[in-house]
């Protein structure tokens, strides 16, 4: 029986798409001619929907007045007929250009996903801004608690640092060269790059509604561990990135606070370069994300002009310690950690994983970093000094070195992007069969289908639109984080694990676990019979 290729299942997919999209045009337009009677739209239009709800709730008093009420306001809200999707050919529609990965920002062109009539025509991106939160910015708009025609100012928004400025990492059309496909690089510099395009009509702008995806701030962050950390003298106050908290009423001991830059990113998928990096056809990509989100984006489907999409999931944060120009600078030494959101131990200080020890472990070695304590930068300052001819109590007296830069990356992808619901549902099936290290990630799969979806592809992504070349300290254990940001160019000079004494004693089968499947570790080996022997605190048990 002969092999059919994939490149044929991808043409056949391709022509029934497009057979598919041109049913649904034809049905658009002879559901036009069948309704010729009805009111005109402003807007392009689609298939009909019954704007009645058989369950509507009427009080005794006033029920008719407020059904009456609520319909005006749908009416006001939504004039025209409802738009389920459109085409490529369909009269008015004209994609504002947008050349993914192009270096002059005229020629990139900007992200335009709004469905306000001034930009509904020219929108070159399927989705809405905010990610998961676009949902309750649709909430409000029908609650009437926002007017959707508001168009935001964006004066005295600007970031206050340069955290991530244009670089060769930013452009590249094709292939390898495209080191940034999941986020817009020009995110945080929307309301300068394309401030005429923004600008409304009657003072010579297009009055497009263009947003920004990213955000760029500095604040202070304060953790009840660092605290602890300057007490036993493993950090120090330098009253620069190192701060003493103003005493308040109460409080004997304030503690410290850390000076620090942090941005704020939503996610934009250029189709292509995603489908690329997964090895799968742009096409399959598409039918996927609208098969298995019930149908959400339909664009995706009808619109393959169209190629950037903004998924309706959480986004990342980035904490920089020090300066961040340093982030760019190669002579400078660079201590990062990638964190996956783990909310039950990041926040409320669960001990079944290490997540959070793990991460606060990470900020401490970035602040010995950014300060020059790392005992990297001790050790080569101490070298300089004797090279320089100074005495052994010279090179003994070096208790700091260059200053280098501190990085957290903080990706929302609970539960391994399963979901804190599976996650939770997981901890009950390995309490429940003994919790231990040889079932760890055969528990995951029984209940999610897979041990993670997390697909660290994507996530290198942030550290090329920061500038970063090069890694000298990587604070993770992970073998695909690893091999996903050295497969993207950059290299890791060193990597390091979790010391022991900060595991707490029931996240010992997840580390055994992790260790024996592949993740890094400086020295403990674990085996099968390892893992069968490690096992988990029983729910049953209180006393320690």
């Amino acid at each position: 029986m002969p092999v059919v290729s994939e490149a044929v299942l991808t043409q056949i997919l391709s022509q029934l798409q497009s057979l598919q999209v041109a049913q649904q045009e034809m049905g658009a337009k002879l559901e036009a001619l069948t309704n010729s009677n009805s009111p005109p739209s402003p807007e392009p239009r689609g298939l009909p929907i019954s704007r009645t709800n058989g369950r509507q709730t009427k009080s005794p008093m006033n029920g008719s007045t407020i059904t009456d009420s609520l319909q005006e306001r749908e009416k006001s809200l939504y004039p025209g007929r409802v738009l389920l999707t459109t085409y490529p050919s369909q009269h008015g529609i004209l994609p504002f250009n947008l050349t993914w990965g192009a270096e002059d920002p005229a020629v990139r062109g900007p992200v335009i996903c709004s469905r306000l009539p001034s930009s509904i025509k020219v929108r070159n991106a399927i989705g809405a801004h905010s990610g998961s939160y676009s949902i309750y910015r649709a909430l409000s708009i029908a609650m009437g608690s926002l007017d959707p025609m508001y168009k935001p100012s964006y004066e005295m928004t600007e970031p206050p640092v340069d955290l991530a400025v244009p670089c060769k990492s930013w452009y590249g059309t094709e292939g390898k060269n495209m080191k940034i496909v999941s986020l817009d690089p020009w995110g945080h510099l929307v309301p300068s790059v394309w401030q005429k395009a923004i600008q409304d009509k009657s003072v010579g702008g297009l009055g497009l509604d263009i947003r920004p995806s990213i955000s760029v701030t500095k604040a202070h962050i304060k953790l009840k561990e660092l605290d602890d950390s300057v007490n036993r003298g493993e950090l120090f106050v330098d009253g620069k990135i190192v701060l003493n908290t103003a005493p308040f009423e109460g409080v004997l001991d304030p503690g410290v606070e850390v000076n620090v830059s942090k941005a704020a990113v939503d996610p934009i998928w250029y189709l292509p370069g995603v489908a690329d990096r997964f090895g799968i056809s742009e096409s399959l990509l598409r039918r996927a994300l609208f098969e298995d989100t019930g149908g959400m984006y339909p664009e995706l489907i009808t619109r393959p002009d169209i190629k950037v999409f903004l998924p309706p999931i959480g986004g990342l944060t980035v904490y920089i310690f020090g300066n961040p120009s340093f982030l760019r600078d190669p002579s400078k030494i660079l201590t990062l950690r990638v964190h996956d959101e783990c909310n039950g131990s990041d926040v409320f200080g669960s001990d079944i994983c290490t997540c959070k020890p793990y991460l606060v472990y990470a900020i401490e070695e970035c602040i010995r970093t950014a300060q020059g304590r790392h005992p990297d930068q001790i050790q080569a300052e101490r070298e300089r000094v004797k090279q320089s001819g100074g005495s052994e109590v010279d090179v003994n007296n070096v208790e700091k070195g260059a200053e280098g830069v501190g990085a957290v990356v903080y990706f929302r992808k609970e539960g391994r992007a399963l979901g804190e619901v599976t996650k939770y549902l997981v901890y009950n099936l390995r309490k429940r069969g003994g919790d231990s290290a040889d079932r760890y990630f055969k528990s995951t799969e029984m209940v999610a289908g897979v041990k993670d979806m997390r697909f660290q592809a994507l996530m290198p992504d942030v550290l090329h639109w920061l500038g970063i070349n090069k890694i000298d300290n990587m604070v993770s254990m992970s073998d695909m984080k690893y091999d996903a940001i050295v497969e993207s160019g950059i290299p890791i000079l060193k990597r390091y694990d979790i010391p022991p004494h900060l595991i707490p004693p029931d996240s010992q089968v997840e580390i055994d676990a992790k260790i024996a499947s592949g993740y890094f570790s400086s020295g403990k080996q674990v085996t099968q019979e390892d893992l069968k022997k490690t096992v988990g605190r029983r729910w049953e048990e209180v006393e320690h």
